[in-house]
């Protein structure tokens, strides 16, 4: 039953996200801001309780969320003939401009930070 509760709770927060999305014209998707409502009730345990529940029941059975991207890739095996080359060198280039876009932001802010000093023994924590 917390599992039904559970999966009712996502329903309804992404419905929400997507009728404020809608009707305050907003740039994001509406699940997008359905994920950022969830984000805030998981802070009530009744939320929470019965969101994990019904988490822990979609993990277990994640196997069978694939089944269609697999048939869709059976459906469309002549165009992955045609197009997987190139399909695979943009995956592959794109992965790798995310991941150093990252670094390098990742970078420019811990420059940008001043380092921890750790604590010396005796000082009681003070800078």
């Amino acid at each position: 039953m917390k599992a039904l509760q559970g999966f009712a709770w996502l329903l309804v927060l992404q419905s929400a996200g997507e009728a404020l999305a809608r009707l305050l014209n907003l740039p994001f998707p509406g699940p997008v801001v359905g994920m950022v409502l969830l984000l805030g009730a998981l802070r009530w345990p009744q939320v929470r309780d019965r969101v994990a529940a019904v988490a822990e029941f979609l993990l277990a059975h994640l196997s069978l969320l694939f089944v269609p991207v697999g048939v869709g890739v059976m459906t469309h095996l002549g165009l992955l003939t045609q197009y997987g080359l190139r399909m695979g060198v943009v995956i592959v280039l794109s992965t790798w401009v995310g991941l150093a876009v990252t670094a390098l932001v990742l970078r420019g802010l811990m420059r940008r930070s001043p380092p921890e000093r750790p604590a010396a023994a005796g000082d009681g924590g003070a800078p």
